[in-house]
């Protein structure tokens, strides 16, 4: 029960490394900015707020002592005129009245504040309105004999500004999270390249433009990463130049088998020699085709559907029932040759054990899925894993080379994972077996 707000705050939050390093570095400093405001904004309303009403109550009280020492219609009426003139205040004296006696309550900061310096510096019975009028505020005090009643400005008693301090921090933040954005992205993009140079190069493609760039220590990365890349690539040549030796040196005495065969003349024993020879140069085609991995070829803008047809052409002429279907746009960076080759072993495969062959290619965001069913006996569940490793043989006649060595859908795989995808075997929904070819765009 405990671990439920970590996994939903996991799914809530970005999983990109920008957008995580964008909220490291402007969630503290937003509520940083937060925090501040509101401290120093309810201690600034507090303080300017106090300290205007403390004025604005000392002059009222100045200005009823004064009246109370002479409390003539001559003394109200001067004093009035200089609380207008002096104190932007409007005054007077209403001998005879009272207080309301309904009370509006003090439950804001201004009546607070106001009635605690009443309290303090006048010590007579009171009365405050502060929300009849927008510009004024309606204090009034009880004197023997009358009320004096006070409207003072709202502006003089009561810190009506702060505003302005909120509009110059939320925009002191906005130009900060920009700076951090700009900076930020200027820092994440060279990782950005790193990573699709790295998939590029995991799916075989060329990344010959790729430089090192950003910060040092992702130029160390990246760095790093174009010795393993030189280092993957001659350790590839050298295995190419040894196998092409290999290939010379087997094919020789293969060759001289070959004319002396021919030599013989005809006979029972002499096809079958032919034929342990052609077998043993189909294997060790497959052989040197399985450790080779088609290294040399690069990688171009490939049209799949029509590489399908292709191979569904070829499939046609081999007497096999292949239907096809092709949805949405295919054209994706592949080795041409090498991927033919895997999708041809798929399906050659389907075709040879089965009566009928569905291959659907379909489009989904980012990835391609070429599907492979056919109508055949399929492979037992236990050993759709199995049969990708290298010489591995089922016991029954279902195989990718019928009698041949075993590398059939090893190659397949090899091929299909060079390119950055991968190869699942299933059941097939028309009774036979179901191969699916993903591959990344």
């Amino acid at each position: 029960m405990s671990f439920r707000p970590f996994l939903l705050m996991k799914r809530i939050l970005p999983t990109g490394l920008y957008w995580r390093s964008l909220m490291i570095i402007v969630l503290p400093m937003v509520m940083l900015q937060a925090v501040v405001t509101y401290v120093f904004m309810e201690r600034h309303w507090q303080m300017v707020t106090e300290a205007l009403s403390q004025s604005a109550v000392s002059d009222i009280a100045m200005l009823l002592s004064e009246y109370e020492n002479a409390p003539t219609e001559e003394t109200a009426s001067r004093l009035s005129a200089q609380a207008s003139q002096f104190l932007s205040m409007s005054v007077a004296f209403l001998p005879g009245e009272k207080l309301p006696e309904t009370s509006p309550g003090y439950e804001g900061l201004l009546d607070r504040s106001i009635a605690d310096e009443v309290r303090l510096r006048i010590a007579k019975p009171y009365w405050i309105d502060s929300e009849r009028y927008d510009d004024y505020v309606d204090i009034r005090v009880a004197y023997e004999g009358g009320v004096m009643r006070a409207l003072p400005l709202r502006s003089h008693v009561y810190a009506a500004n702060s505003h302005i301090f909120i509009v110059w921090m939320v925009a002191a933040s906005v130009v900060l999270i920009i700076v951090a954005l700009l900076f930020l992205r200027n820092q994440i993009r060279p990782i950005e390249r790193l990573a699709e140079a790295a998939e590029d190069f995991g799916m075989g493609r060329d990344v010959a433009k790729f430089k090192p760039q950003g910060a040092s220590e992702v130029r160390r990365a990246a760095a790093a990463f174009m010795q393993m890349r030189a280092r993957i690539r001659a350790q590839i040549e050298q295995r190419t130049a040894m196998l092409a030796g290999v290939s010379h040196d087997l094919r020789t005495p293969l060759t001289r088998f070959k004319l002396q065969l021919a030599m013989l003349g005809q006979g029972p024993e002499i096809d079958e020699l032919n034929n342990d020879v052609r077998e043993m140069e189909r294997m060790l085609e497959d052989y040197l085709d399985f450790v080779r991995g088609d290294p040399s070829e690069a990688s171009e803008a490939t049209d799949l559907g029509a590489l399908l047809h292709e191979i569904q052409s070829d499939a046609l002429r081999k007497g096999q029932n292949v239907n096809l279907e092709t949805i949405g746009d295919l054209e994706l960076p592949l080795r041409r040759n090498a991927f033919k080759r895997c999708l041809t072993n798929i399906v050659d495969n389907a075709g040879k054990y089965a009566g009928e062959v569905w291959v659907t290619a379909v489009r989904d965001e980012d990835d391609i899925d070429i599907i492979v069913d056919d109508n055949g006996s399929g492979i037992p569940e236990a050993q759709l894993e199995e049969v990708f490793r290298p010489f591995f043989r089922l016991d029954e006649a279902r195989n990718l080379d019928e009698g041949g060595t075993g590398l059939g859908l090893a190659i397949a795989r090899d091929i299909a994972r060079g390119h950055g995808g991968d190869i699942q075997l299933a059941r097939s929904p028309m009774g036979g077996l179901r191969a699916v070819i993903h591959v990344p765009v």
